[in-house]
């Protein structure tokens, strides 16, 4: 059988083009998922034939030519002769003649679009408005959540800086009886103690030096809405009496007032401390602890619901394609697996950040390895090798399956169910990442030790 042949007989689409990127062979597979026959693509212009998303300034096999370098299952799509957008993995390759002179390039295609629709559909997504997650760490958290906004209670969100409170927060007030009030939001941290209290409850003209007129504070802004108190547990020990004692009487006095004003606001505060530890310490009322405790939802690190990197690169893409008017299509496989790698100190907020910045120098039309920051790179650096990339997986892996035995106390059953696979599959896991001998902590299981099933 000879070469081909061979390529006839295969289920990925081949085609071959010459230095001007005319085609000059295409297998049938290739004819059967753009819709067209063989015959009808040769001497034809590659990129008149595929209409790929890369097609315009980021051709694959006119990188692989330039570079003399293949190009690895990067990932973009085509559309058809019938106007259909196909997903695709494509890899490239020089091609040379007997003597070893460069006579044009290759490429080889997999049709993604039956992988895309069994993904999307097994796909562990969780949305409410504009806060969506993939993740199973937080698959609690959002059953909580359309009960938590139709209430009134008091919310306290927790999590590390970075992570969504805010948008945790004015989602349930969006879905809540007073989504047509104001949501308003401040940021405790921000503002030495005076300040503070003036820009929640306000003052009245003459309250200090330079107050020639009434101004409301933030509770009045909100009237009949919802107050973000954000970083509530940096505000001083006096402020939290004050604040306490609003809470309690649902009413407060603006600077140089003297007579209380009834106020109506549910409040939602957010905090990336311990406030419990604070407490300890003297530096936290545990009366105003439980004022804000009444529910509690905790939002998980990045670091923690790795399944959502993917989600939240695309959306960030989507959106500074609107900002900075661009037309990017998406991100490479090999930038997507460093950023898989990451461990995120700065969260979702860090991501965005990198995403903006690798849109700003990204000159083609997928974001590449180079376009990402250095210490990036430096952290995990990308090659082409199996054996590398296969480290990745298995790193990412078990840092999952530590969060989850950690999240469960050890149960390794409630362990894979948290992850969202079969019991079978995560005892497997375990084993073959050397796991099956350790409890939660991660030391070697010694004859006390038992990690429960």
């Amino acid at each position: 059988m000879d070469d081909r042949a061979i390529l006839e007989s295969i289920s990925d689409g081949v085609f071959t083009v010459d230095p001007e990127f005319r085609i000059t062979y295409l297998n049938r597979s290739a004819g059967e998922i753009i819709h067209i026959r063989p015959e009808e693509a040769i001497g034809q212009l590659c990129c008149d034939v595929f209409h790929s998303s890369l097609c315009e300034n980021g051709c694959a096999l006119r990188k692989t030519l330039a570079e003399n370098r293949p190009v690895i299952d990067l990932s973009c799509f085509i559309i058809s002769n019938e106007g259909r957008k196909i997903p695709i993995s494509i890899s490239t390759a020089v091609l040379r003649d007997e003597r070893g002179n460069v006579i044009g390039g290759a490429e080889t295609f997999r049709n993604l679009s039956d992988l895309k629709k069994l993904q999307s559909e097994i796909d562990f997504f969780h949305q409410l408005g504009d806060f969506a997650s993939r993740s199973s760490s937080m698959q609690k958290m959002f059953s909580q959540l359309k009960a938590v906004a139709g209430s009134t209670a008091t919310v306290l969100i927790t999590g590390e800086t970075g992570s969504g409170k805010e948008l945790l927060a004015s989602t349930i007030h969006n879905h809540s009886p007073r989504r047509d009030k104001p949501f308003v939001a401040i940021n405790c941290g921000a503002f030495p103690e005076t300040l503070l209290e003036s820009e929640l409850f306000g003052y009245q003209k003459g309250a200090f030096t330079g107050a020639d007129r009434d101004k409301p504070g933030r509770f009045a802004l909100a009237e009949g809405g919802t107050l973000f108190l954000d970083e509530i547990g940096e505000i001083s020990p006096a402020m939290q009496i004050r604040l306490l004692r609003v809470l309690q009487e649902r009413s407060f006095e603006p600077l140089g007032g003297t007579k209380s004003v009834k106020t109506d606001v549910r409040i939602i505060a957010a905090t990336h401390r311990d406030l419990e530890a604070r407490i300890q310490q003297g530096l936290f009322r545990q009366d105003l602890f439980y004022r804000i405790n009444v529910i509690c939802l905790e939002l998980p690190p990045l670091r923690r619901r790795r399944e959502d990197i993917a989600f939240l690169t695309e959306h960030f893409i989507h959106r500074f394609n609107r900002l900075m008017h661009k037309d990017l299509a998406g991100i490479s496989s090999s930038a997507l697996k460093i950023l898989n790698a990451f461990d995120w100190p700065g969260n979702i907020r860090e991501l965005e950040n990198v995403i903006e910045r690798s849109m700003v120098f990204c000159r083609g039309r997928m974001i590449d390895v180079e376009d990402l920051p250095d210490y990036l790179n430096g952290r995990a650096p990308i090659t082409t090798s199996g054996s590398s990339i296969r480290r990745t997986v298995q790193s990412t892996e078990l840092a999952a399956i530590r969060d989850a035995l950690q999240n469960t106390g050890g149960n390794r059953r409630q362990a894979a169910q948290l992850l969202g696979i079969d019991h079978t599959t995560f005892y497997r896991k375990l084993k073959k990442l050397g796991l099956g001998d350790l409890p939660p902590d991660g030391r070697k299981r010694g004859k006390k030790d038992t990690v429960k099933d």
